[in-house]
């Protein structure tokens, strides 16, 4: 296959996919899951391939391919990456195999097919790729809008039981700020045109000259966007309902996956497409980060709910990104991008293995359980890694992320920085808590019980006016519910939570090989934005 051929290889192969799994019939699960995974494979094969032919010191995008499409108004099917779109296809790579492995013996709510689940899935995965590997900013929007419609089934039609409204509040937030992004694209096509060029393509826009009033506006507009993508406070609160009520496998991705198209809209456009907006609207970026930060830890050790409190504490990781990124140096932003990868797979993981836990107890609830680590070693271990990872223990992967971005931080924007670094403490609270209240301690916890437990004893009482007895059956009590009922991992969640684990160490002892990736087109946007490659804002903290 032509190198050209490979990002358009990874978009086709999911879509076709999810149109043949759709049309299954709607008791071949069995057959459905099992394409479902082989396509996924065959899309991390393609992602690896990609990752083979990419030079990271040749041109700034790579393997590209370009289409007329939309001729009339100069938008093209363009498809190419640089290392930091790269890095993102490459997670998505590892996640979505992981994903439907995750679910293989999932079941469907009432009048639902896990046949369907798959299919949003793969659709999903296209969707997703379509968005990072565009070069051409309506494609891109394209793409954008059309992933919510995957994740609005996926969340709606297989979450938990508020999944309706957290459906609902997750497509009418990002539909706003997408709405709000379109009316700046199509500014952004009225710019160009008036420059002599009406065009969509990344590469013509990104040397054009925007006056500094209308930049101010189109990067608003563009920013609005991400911000609710990513999501930063204040608009981050359709995040903890969608990936408390999200099913296991869809937490994972719109967590560790879709909420990275905000972080990456920053790099990819806002700050190449509108510098001068970018550096005089980064000190609020940077307020609003850092109080992500703090804010979003601190919900976070009040959280009661397993799944409300990992999404918290992606709101929280995702300040340390925005901080990265608006901190205007090469060291800052590309830990910024690995932390990207890097929370991906450590906050996935945790989703995954909180899932497992919670198909156990049936409850979300942290204060259900207790003593887990006595009844399921193997899974307390894996739990474990995964707080450790997300809390960014020095030899996880996450730490190497987090040291970039403070240390690239701290010489432009020390008072943020420091701030920021109080987080820390926080994250080492709400993770190292939740794993003491739930794996160690008495044994508890809403679990399975015996099948063998009565069901109440009969009880005598009077009757009425004549005297007659009669019997009741009293409730029956409740059940010695413990966590020494707890079964420990299966072999095949083994196999899920295995290749998550690995990068989670590997990642914390060698990043380099992602770093190769990342740093060259790092290097390129922070000289679109005007700062020195060495690592110099271009405006010190406080003169904006």
């Amino acid at each position: 296959m032509s190198d050209s051929l490979l990002l358009v290889a990874m978009l086709v192969v999911p879509a076709v996919g999810a149109a043949v799994v759709a049309a299954l019939p709607r008791e071949r699960t069995a057959l459905a899951r099992q394409l479902a995974l082989g396509v996924s494979l065959v899309v991390l094969l393609l992602a690896v391939l990609a990752t083979v032919a990419f030079d990271p010191d040749g041109d700034r995008f790579q393997l590209t391919t370009s289409v007329p499409w939309i001729e009339s108004f100069g938008v093209d099917f363009a498809l190419g990456v640089d290392g930091i779109a790269l890095v993102m296809l490459l997670l998505i790579g590892v996640l979505v195999p992981v994903v439907v492995l995750a679910s293989w013996d999932d079941k469907a709510p009432a009048r639902r097919s896990m046949r369907t689940f798959f299919a949003w899935l793969l659709l999903l995965e296209a969707c997703m790729v379509g968005v990072f590997a565009a070069t051409d900013v309506f494609l891109f929007y394209v793409f954008f809008e059309a992933m919510l419609v995957p994740m609005y089934f996926i969340v709606g039609s297989f979450g938990g039981p508020r999944r309706q409204y957290a459906a609902v509040k997750f497509f009418l937030y990002s539909l706003v700020g997408g709405l709000v992004m379109l009316a700046a694209v199509i500014g952004l096509y009225v710019v160009s045109e008036a420059a002599g060029d009406g065009t969509f393509a990344f590469e013509s826009l990104r040397q054009l000259e925007i006056d500094p009033a209308a930049q101010r506006l189109l990067f608003l507009g563009f920013f609005v966007a991400f911000a609710i993508k990513a999501p930063l406070v204040p608009l981050h609160t359709w995040l903890p309902d969608a990936g408390a009520e999200a099913p296991i496998g869809g937490a994972v991705l719109l967590v560790g996956v879709l909420d990275k198209v905000g972080t990456f809209g920053f790099l990819r456009y806002c700050l190449p497409l509108f510098p001068d907006a970018s550096r005089e609207f980064a000190p609020l970026v940077l307020v609003l980060a850092v109080a992500g930060i703090l804010y979003a830890a601190l919900l976070a050790m009040g959280q009661t709910d397993m799944k409300r409190l990992v999404s918290y504490t992606s709101i929280a990781h995702f300040g340390f990104i925005a901080l990265g990124v608006f901190a205007f140096t090469t060291e800052a932003a590309t830990g910024a991008v690995l932390y990207m990868v890097n929370h991906g797979i450590a906050t996935g993981l945790l989703f995954l293995v909180v899932g497992m836990l919670i198909a156990r107890g049936g409850s979300r609830l942290v204060g259900d359980y207790g003593g887990v680590a006595s009844a399921a070693p193997k899974l307390a271990g894996v739990f474990l890694i995964a707080g450790l990872a997300s809390l960014a223990l020095p030899g996880t992967n996450s730490f190497v992320s987090e040291f970039l971005v403070l240390v690239g931080s701290f010489p432009t924007r020390p008072v943020f920085t420091v701030l920021a670094t109080v987080g820390i403490i926080l994250a080492a609270l709400y993770v190292l808590i939740l794993y003491q209240r739930t794996m160690h301690g008495p044994q508890r916890g809403v679990l399975f019980p015996a099948a063998d437990e009565p069901a109440g004893d009969a009880v005598p009482t009077s009757g009425g006016a004549h005297g007659a007895t009669a019997t009741l059956t009293a409730p029956a009590p409740a059940p010695a519910r413990t966590t020494s009922r707890l079964r420990d991992l299966s072999r095949r969640e083994m196999a899920v939570v295995a290749p998550l684990v690995a990068l989670v160490i590997a990642l914390g002892v060698y990043p380099q090989p992602l770093i190769r990736l990342i740093e060259p087109a790092v290097a390129a946007t922070m000289s679109d934005v005007g700062a020195d490659p060495a690592g110099t804002s271009p405006t010190p903290e406080g003169t904006d």
